[in-house]
């Protein structure tokens, strides 16, 4: 069963970006997307719109990253709020345990996290210059 698909919102005047090419790659950006489309409270959204250069520990080298989504809302109080969101499984957002054996899957594992943690120290970056938040969600924040 394929996880990954187009989606088509219901409040096109909320998406920026383009509305006919919205992709989500697992179950949990779906749910995350239906939320967005739904919810009163979030003003304009988009997925995989911006862009943050970020650098990789892994081969030194400058890549870009595109977090899962960008959301303007309006929070509880009123506020009108931006935020930087990426949705990940909650098993790929702690570092791996150290291992006696350094077999290939744990080495991936490292290689994965610690390219992770690059991207998201961009996304912080990038987020508290313009007076963002960055979060990340995973299962467990949304329901799942």
């Amino acid at each position: 069963m394929s996880y990954k698909g187009k989606f088509r919102p219901s409040n096109r005047k909320k998406y920026k970006g383009d509305a006919l090419d919205i992709v989500y790659r697992s179950l949990w950006e779906l749910k995350f997307m239906r939320y967005c489309d739904k919810n009163k409270n979030i003003l304009y959204w988009s997925s995989e719109e911006i862009v943050i250069p970020y650098k990789s520990p892994v081969d030194n080298r400058s890549h870009r990253y595109f977090p899962d989504f960008y959301i303007k809302y309006r929070d509880k109080k009123g506020k009108i709020l931006e935020k930087i969101i990426e949705v990940k499984p909650a098993k790929e957002v702690k570092e791996p345990k150290m291992q006696k054996v350094r077999t290939k899957k744990y080495v991936t594992e490292v290689m994965k996290y610690a390219v992770n943690h690059a991207k998201w120290e961009a996304a912080k970056d990038f987020c508290k210059d313009r007076r963002w938040e960055f979060q990340i969600l995973t299962e467990k924040e949304l329901g799942i």
